[in-house]
């Protein structure tokens, strides 16, 4: 690798196409750096407990594949799945997957896009939050609950009960904001507009940080947000929310 270029593994379901997609797009922004995404599949259609579970039992190979490309950063990247497995699941999962890491010789920093959630909200010093899910009610109130161990107070949130995968990464943005808008946000820090890495938002971030007047954050900006951190780069990305221009307020 030069200087200038870095390495991120992804760890994605099958059915996901969306984290491949906004991860760059929004990476790309960043000045003078260029980004390659090397990525590793676990089967999984159905956003239910039985294939949740399933599909995190194929972490370790998928650990392994990515290991073989050497990156310097690995983002766990399906929300929901760390969050079924219990509260704090985030460490765990990311200790023991720098743990197998490790095992090859490699240092690569490890992340989940659970964790990154749970980080970015604290660094904006979010307390009360909203959420947008596209997931059924039951596996919402999983993420409502696993955020609330957290330490956040859920102040409102809409599930839109969409359990295939496929469909997930096609529900229209005005759906979205859809749902957003039927949210008292009058007492909350902070929207997460899509609390799921499949579920398309990232054109809606920035308009909805408009029109709402709090930060709106998404698990793919979240995502994009701990890998600028892991890797010690200036987190200053136009048109993706405040989250993402933390280190322009500095020098503002």
């Amino acid at each position: 690798m030069t200087s200038n270029s870095r390495r991120v593994g992804l760890i994605v379901p099958s059915s996901n196409v969306t984290v491949e997609t906004e991860l760059p797009r929004l990476l790309q922004r960043v000045a003078g750096v260029e980004f390659s995404f090397h990525a590793s599949r676990m089967r999984m259609h159905a956003v239910t407990p039985e294939q949740l579970r399933a599909m995190n039992a194929q972490r370790e190979r998928c650990v392994l594949e990515v290991g073989d490309a050497q990156t310097e950063v690995l983002l766990y990247a399906c929300l929901v799945a760390v969050m079924a497995m219990g509260a704090g699941e985030h460490r765990d999962a990311e200790l023991r997957i720098a743990e197998q890491l490790a095992l090859g010789g490699s240092d690569t920093k490890v992340l989940s896009s659970a964790g990154a959630l749970v980080r970015a909200l604290g660094d904006l010093a979010a307390k009360r939050v909203a959420l947008v899910m596209p997931y059924t009610e039951p596996v919402a109130r999983t993420v409502v609950e696993y955020l609330e161990a957290e330490g956040f107070t859920i102040t409102g949130w809409r599930a839109l009960g969409v359990a295939d995968n496929t469909e997930v990464g096609c529900i229209p943005g005005d759906t979205v904001l859809a749902a957003a808008r039927e949210l008292d946000l009058g007492d909350s820090d902070a929207l997460v507009l899509s609390c799921c890495v499949q579920m398309p938002s990232l054109d809606l971030v920035q308009p909805a940080e408009e029109e709402f007047g709090l930060p709106v954050l998404s698990a793919a900006t979240a995502g994009a947000y701990s890998i600028l951190r892991a890797l010690g780069l200036p987190v200053d990305l136009p048109g993706a929310g405040s989250l993402l221009r933390a280190d322009a307020k500095v020098q503002a």
